[in-house]
């Protein structure tokens, strides 16, 4: 005569129960006392809906449905009295009949019900929300209230990107999404008039479902977003900034906004080479390289129209905010020239180096970034060069101008007056600016450019006689070496400093040989100035 309802299931968590007003979802059995069915939801394939409390259900039921949550399951006596009384359904349910229904409750919410937001992880730094108008990339699953799952980006293994606020989604989430922080979860639920509404989205989502996002947002930016530069460390000296058309070389990790790593110089352990605003790197970066100091470590924030846009690349996906932490190793323009600072010069400096001078100093040579390249000082001994002979780098050659010996000086030198694109492998990077810290010990002058062998005193007017010491007419390179030796030793001549004593002879006495026979007769022999300009080195 009662009705009875027994809970044959209660769900853990039950945040909110029905209450008269409140719209449901529900499935159900439908039996008479002796077991035989009369209806069934399930056959159906589709849930009741209704509104509780309204007169919409039987009386019975009206009252068995209040007080239910979420996934609990209820088996219902309703007596005649509460269901359809002394007339019955015709053809399905008898006057007076007694009606058993099972129960299982699916969904329910109300019509002033809002989206409701649980954050369950927040980051600590949230520099920035989303906003009307932002564009953000986020994974989610999308469950029911009961937690089944119609759809999941993380199973698609892409995310959701979209405008937020301007209609390109349900209007639950357009709100959900607002005030989130890259690396956010948090938990929407939206009631259906906020969502697909009574018709549903044709496909997996019935009508007026209740849905449930858990959403994870991986990226966020605005259309009229800039770069944005985070100084992280800046050299307290700072000489020069880069510059449009300067050449950068740089290391750097490139992340996405939520930390996800795709690409880095380290790992490649190779800096990464370019000029600056040209066109070479992405929009963004080229901006993001101009005013740079030398081992400045900075962080560049640049969102997708500045990157690889809607389609991005390779690990990069498609509308992606790209953080890149950089450190500047080095940079030069390719039309920088040697830079000289001289540090100490004594007071006494009369000579002066020039092309030609052999030269003994001492070096340490780096990177800009202070990196140690080799030094002489480690291997105990001077480096010893002819100066403008091409023994060295033409930077060097050019540093080593007009300095006298005790002098110390920092020579600065481009790559292209240096080892160039290709570098020395194993020792110097390519395109990288070389600095030498140079003190300069000796200093040997030259010859005249152009000699290498010049008398101290008058030439004697029987020269050929005197080398052709067996008075054959013929002069042979032993008898010319042993000549210009003495010459050498008895202070009468001297031999352009820092070549090798033999091949200085075998060039000068081939020069003299001009038939090639390996002997120097007397009408071939001739003194510098008796040849034409264009002629080699001679005597």
């Amino acid at each position: 005569a009662e009705l009875g309802v027994e809970r044959r299931f209660v769900p853990e968590s039950c945040p909110r129960a029905v209450r008269p007003g409140d719209f449901v979802r529900y499935h159900y059995l439908g039996a008479f006392p002796d077991g035989t069915r009369f209806d069934s939801s399930y056959d159906r394939g589709s849930t009741f809906n209704v509104f509780v409390g309204k007169g919409q259900l039987i009386a019975g039921m009206d009252q068995a449905l209040v007080g239910m949550c979420v996934n609990e399951r209820r088996f219902v006596k309703i007596p005649p009295k509460l269901a359809y009384g002394t007339e019955g359904v015709p053809g399905v349910i008898p006057p007076n009949a007694v009606l058993h229904f099972d129960v299982l409750l699916i969904d329910l919410w109300n019509s002033e019900d809002e989206v409701q937001v649980q954050t369950y992880f927040k980051p600590e730094k949230c520099p920035r929300t989303v906003q009307v108008s932002d564009f953000v990339r986020y994974h989610y699953n999308g469950t029911f209230l009961d937690g089944t799952l119609f759809d999941s980006s993380h199973n698609r293994m892409r995310t959701y990107d979209t405008y937020v606020g301007i209609g390109w989604l349900i209007p639950g989430m357009d709100q959900g999404l607002l005030g989130m922080c890259v690396g956010e979860k948090r938990i929407i639920t939206i009631p259906p008039f906020l969502a697909y509404g009574e018709d549903g989205d044709g496909k997996e989502i019935p009508g007026q479902a209740s849905l449930v996002f858990d959403v994870v947002l991986l990226d966020l930016h605005n259309p009229k977003d800039g770069i944005a530069i985070e100084n992280q460390l800046v050299p307290e000296s700072c000489e020069r900034r880069s510059q449009t058309g300067d050449f950068i070389r740089y290391h750097y990790n490139g992340t996405l906004l939520d930390g996800t790593l795709f690409d880095s110089s380290y790992s490649r352990n190779r800096t990464y080479d370019t000029y600056v605003g040209k066109g070479y790197v992405i929009a963004g970066m080229d901006e993001g390289l101009l005013g740079v100091c030398t081992g400045e470590k900075r962080r560049i924030i640049i969102p997708p129209h500045l990157g690889y846009g809607e389609e991005g690349r390779g690990k990069i996906p498609g509308s992606a905010v790209l953080v890149f932490d950089i450190h500047v190793v080095d940079f030069h323009n390719p039309s920088d020239s040697v830079s000289v600072t001289v540090h100490y010069k004594p007071s006494n400096c009369t000579v002066l180096s020039k092309k030609g001078d052999y030269l003994k100093y001492h070096y340490n040579a780096s990177l800009l970034d202070g990196t140690l390249l080799d030094s002489t000082h480690s291997l105990g001994k001077t480096y010893n060069i002819v100066l403008g002979s091409g023994q060295v780098v033409l930077g060097m050659d050019m540093g080593l101008q007009d300095m006298c010996v005790g002098e110390r000086r920092t020579v600065v030198i481009p790559p292209h007056l240096g080892y160039g694109e290709d570098g020395v492998e194993g020792e110097v990077p390519g395109s990288a600016v070389l600095v030498f810290d140079i003190e300069l010990l000796e200093l040997v002058s030259g010859l005249p450019e152009g000699y290498m062998f010049v008398w101290n005193g008058e030439v004697s007017p029987n020269l050929f006689e005197e080398i052709d010491q067996n008075h054959d007419g013929e002069v042979l390179l032993e008898e010319f070496s042993e000549y210009i030796q003495t010459q050498v030793d008895t202070g009468k001549g001297k031999l352009a400093p820092g070549f090798d004593f033999e091949k200085i002879v075998k060039n000068m006495f081939t020069n003299q040989d001009r038939d090639g026979n390996g002997k120097v007769t007397a009408e071939e022999f001739k003194l510098k100035d008796q040849e034409a300009k264009e002629e080699h080195d001679e005597l």
